[in-house]
């Protein structure tokens, strides 16, 4: 398991892009160019990851493949399709998206038509179109849960898995987004483990934060720092401890680097007291 996040320095060039994680004592790194990059320059960013012992964990392709704008579907595909192919290009674990949404306003958001079946076979449909488009051999197409679109449970990710039916259509794992009734907040070390238990070979990368759930009403669950929530990291942990040991753990959604200094601290701690390695 490695430990990453964001880092704040100023990075100009490989040398100092390797610099900045190794200060913060990051083994993983998100991907620190995006699909213009031409090859040099991807080719010196993937060796000195590697010369450096730091794994870059994912490349985001965050956008509505499944819009209901034709013109923006089309336009989405093909974004996947070009940061797939950067993450194959600079040796990325993974290429992370969200499903999408059929929110005619709102690229990952809430509506109704995002449970039916006919959502979920287009979401099938577009991986596929993704994937077949470029045909990695060595990273791998992952979708993040989120809390009203396909997957948002293990089931519906092992449904996917099934139905996509491509090799190289991996597993994100964001725990967070898995918790959105009370009732599951205060289950999370048993999502979590049934997710890893069910899905755990697959998993490319995974993301860390936390969850809160506030007495306000209605329900009001919103993401907070590690370790200010009711998430079970030593669940977690445990979990990811058992998988392939370059698997990432991402810290993301935090607003300072002082904020990534506290969550990587507690993140560390807990990986101590269980005698993880990070």
């Amino acid at each position: 398991m490695r430990l990453g996040g964001p880092v704040f320095d100023k990075v100009t060039d490989p040398d100092s892009w390797v610099a900045a994680h190794r200060r913060l004592r990051y083994r993983a790194a998100y991907c620190p160019v995006d699909e213009k990059a031409d090859d040099r320059t991807v080719l010196a960013y993937r060796m000195a990851a590697a010369s450096a012992d730091i794994v870059i964990a994912e490349v985001g392709a965050w956008s509505n493949p499944i819009s209901p704008s034709d013109e923006e579907r089309r336009k989405n595909i093909r974004l996947n399709q070009e940061r797939l192919a950067l993450a194959e290009r600079i040796g990325a674990r993974c290429c992370v998206n969200v499903a999408g949404s059929r929110n005619p306003t709102s690229w990952a958001g809430p509506h109704a038509d995002n449970f039916t079946r006919e959502t979920f076979d287009l979401i099938v449909e577009t991986v596929r179109t993704i994937l077949d488009a470029v045909k990695p051999a060595r990273t791998f197409y992952t979708l993040e849960c989120m809390a009203w679109i396909p997957p948002y449970t293990t089931q519906s990710y092992a449904d996917l898995v099934k139905a996509i039916d491509r090799k190289a259509f991996g597993v994100h794992f964001d725990p967070v987004n898995m918790i959105w009734s009370p009732e599951r907040f205060y289950q999370t070390g048993r999502i979590i483990r049934e997710f890893v238990a069910a899905l755990g070979p697959h998993i490319r990368s995974c993301h860390a934060k936390d969850v809160a759930l506030t007495d306000e009403l209605t329900v009001r669950m919103p993401e907070v720092r590690p370790g200010l929530g009711g998430l079970d990291y030593r669940a977690f942990l445990e979990s990811i401890a058992k998988l392939d040991p370059d698997t990432p753990v991402m810290l993301e959604h935090l607003p300072k680097a002082e904020d990534y200094d506290q969550a990587a601290a507690h993140i560390r701690g807990v990986a101590k007291e269980l005698g993880v390695a990070l």
